[in-house]
């Protein structure tokens, strides 16, 4: 079973300005609640990539890499959903730079808050919904029918009130 690493210490890499090191972690990502539902994210152990580089004083160039599959409802037609995302995130740590962008909430004391830098890149990473199939045709508003077994469901929409006094008029 792989180590879970949710903090890494990256002080203890010894890099030097201009130095870089990829390193290749397990870290662990809870279930996402996204949009009223729960997706689980697997795997449990997520294989994620990192480069690290140390930049002038006390700065750290940082990047994350990897895939994470996400299982739970169709926010279309409330089917099981199970979709892989890839997730490839940046952040910069620049202390004294007077910019507070420069500044990751990730990085603390040397420590890199690996958990909540791959949970909040998953879901940066997420598409406004989460579907079962791209072209997910969802559920007909009027009964319910799912629309991906029955494509040629149809009902026959009602007139518009809006438009019912143009059926007076009389054309000589």
């Amino acid at each position: 079973m792989p180590q879970r690493t949710d903090f890494l210490d990256i002080g203890r890499l010894g890099l030097t300005s201009g130095e870089g090191r990829r390193l290749d972690v397990y870290v662990h990502v809870d279930p996402l609640d996204y949009g009223g539902s729960s997706y689980a994210v697997e795997p449990e152990l997520m294989p994620v990539r990192l480069d690290i580089s140390r930049t002038t004083g006390d700065g750290w160039a940082l990047r994350m890499r990897f895939d994470a599959e996400l299982a739970g409802p169709c926010m279309r037609c409330l089917d099981d959903a199970r979709r892989t995302f890839p997730v490839n995130s940046y952040e910069v740590h620049q202390p004294g730079a007077g910019d507070a962008e420069l500044l990751s909430p990730y990085y603390a004391d040397h420590e890199l808050n690996l958990q909540a830098w791959a949970r909040d890149a998953l879901a940066l990473a997420l598409p406004t919904q989460i579907t079962c199939r791209n072209d997910c045709a969802g559920l007909c508003a009027q009964c319910g029918a799912n629309l991906n077994e029955d494509p040629d469901h149809a009902h026959e929409a009602p007139p518009d009130q809006r438009w019912a006094k143009l059926s007076e008029l009389k054309f000589d």
